[in-house]
């Protein structure tokens, strides 16, 4: 099933990534991330009270509250720098370049978490790299 939210969530990208080009286009980065902030914050406290799981928030121990509060403030960093990225470069090459996170993933996950490494992971991982690159760095066609 996580393949299935993973798909999902690649397809969702995909979509938020060309709505905010458009978005962005007359619009300051940081003001249109601004707005969509405000709406992740309501559907995700929507979601949470939805599912009735408001109460599991004093539960959630301290330590694990500081990594989220981290990986919060690093999201509006990333998110900020896509606005940014997709306010100056074309949606096809700045968004696909933005995947080679995918590559930090593998990175950090074998790093700190201790995932392990095999010679599909590298591979795959290699590849990713050479293909975002590769189409980050093509040349626009004119027309």
């Amino acid at each position: 099933m996580w393949i299935v939210f993973s798909l999902l969530a690649a397809l969702s990208a995909a979509v938020v990534v060309t709505l905010t080009k458009i978005g962005v286009k007359n619009v300051a980065p940081p003001l249109a991330f601004a707005v969509q902030a405000v709406l992740i914050l309501l559907v995700s406290w929507g979601v949470v009270a939805w599912q009735g799981k408001l109460g599991e928030l004093a539960a959630i121990p301290r330590r694990d509250l500081l990594f989220l509060a981290a990986a919060g403030v690093i999201t509006c960093l990333s998110s900020l720098f896509s606005f940014h990225a997709l306010k100056l470069g074309d949606a096809s090459r700045a968004g696909v370049l933005d995947k080679v996170s995918l590559v930090f993933v593998v990175i950090l996950a074998v790093v700190f978490l201790k995932d392990k490494l095999n010679w599909q992971l590298v591979a795959g991982a290699v590849l990713m790299l050479g293909g975002a690159v590769l189409i980050a760095l093509s040349q626009k066609q004119a027309g």
